[in-house]
């Protein structure tokens, strides 16, 4: 599923033939080494593989490299190892945190200097990661994970519920927010999140999460839900309304909108097709998914003939010229027709 919606994500070459005979392009090529960071602290991520490797697979990059910190036994869990095979990473480091970042965008005797790093980590991981770039480049600086849940009447407790803990649960500074128009689901959640955090295996995470950085709000109707979501721009944002559908074409600013009550964010962690990896901490103001291209470049390409340049040549002087760039005009005056 993965892999088939990435590679929708291609992009096309570009070729564009202008009215003197000039043709001018766009042409994609992926990079030719890629870094794929991939946790290893509080849980094992095999997923994280997948949402990095497969896009890198599809891209066309000739060679995957994939970092994870050990366990307290020293081992890379054997699921993210599964997950690396299958999906094609031809080599694998039991190096984490800042110093595994380093090593990526430098190279060392036995870890090769690959092109761009992607995949999470903790604050020590993002930081080197915009320590480096520009040495390489990067997928995005990620913060804790996020979610917003926008709720009508419609809405089961349950599912609010346990959707906020599925968020909640990755990391003491995850966000779990809740926004209705529902006063009595408002009401009822902190209960019903006590109930389903009974024998719950990472309560303590959840309820440091949840008492930090989670929020209820009411709201008088969803088109003001809507907008306040928009101000969050969250990295997950949730529909659980009667018409999810409609409320998504107000939407602005989001990650990855799960419309509906069989929509859960976790289907988006797994196996829905689109990538995992999001923007946090409001860039998707501006920013969007992990894709295809992170792993590709563009470069422009300009063949102007005879008839072309001799259509531009004044503006290209003039303009050169209202820079005070002599050369520039002057590497056009050489090439005058009239001389040539």
């Amino acid at each position: 599923r993965i892999e088939t919606f990435h590679s929708l994500q291609i992009p096309k070459n570009i070729i564009y033939n202008g009215p003197h005979g000039e043709s001018l392009g766009r042409r994609w090529s992926p990079v030719e080494k890629a870094g794929i960071y991939v946790p290893g602290g509080r849980a094992a991520y095999p997923s994280t593989v997948l949402m990095n490797a497969i896009p890198a697979y599809v891209a066309g990059v000739s060679q995957t490299i994939m970092v994870s910190p050990a366990n307290t036994q020293g081992e890379i869990n054997q699921t993210v190892l599964a997950a690396a095979h299958i999906t094609g990473i031809s080599k694998v480091f039991r190096i984490g945190g800042a110093q595994a970042i380093g090593a990526l965008a430098t190279g060392t005797e036995s870890i090769p200097k690959v092109d761009v790093i992607t995949g999470p980590g903790n604050i020590y991981v993002t930081l080197a990661k915009k320590k480096v770039y520009g040495k390489v480049g990067i997928d995005s600086l990620a913060g804790p994970s996020e979610i917003l849940i926008i709720a009508d009447q419609s809405a089961k407790l349950e599912h609010v519920a346990s959707d906020l803990l599925a968020q909640s649960e990755h990391d003491p500074l995850a966000s779990a927010i809740l926004i209705t128009t529902d006063k009595k689901l408002a009401q009822k959640l902190p209960a019903e999140l006590e109930r389903q955090l009974i024998n719950h295996p990472r309560s303590e995470i959840c309820k440091k999460s949840i008492k930090d950085w989670g929020l209820i709000v009411i709201c008088d109707d969803l088109e003001t839900c809507a907008k306040l979501s928009d101000t969050f721009a969250p990295e997950h944002l949730e529909l659980l309304v009667e018409n999810p559908k409609e409320l998504s074409k107000i939407i602005k600013n989001a990650g990855a909108i799960f419309m509906g009550p069989w929509s859960p964010e976790a289907i988006g962690d797994y196996l829905g097709g689109p990538n995992h990896t999001l923007p946090t901490s409001g860039t998707a103001r501006f920013a969007g998914a992990l894709c295809v291209e992170t792993f590709m470049k563009n470069t422009s390409v300009i063949n102007f003939s005879k008839e072309a340049f001799n259509e531009t040549k004044n503006a290209v002087i003039h303009l050169a010229n209202s820079e005070g760039l002599h050369s520039h005009a002057e590497s056009i005056r050489i090439r005058d027709s009239k001389s040539c």
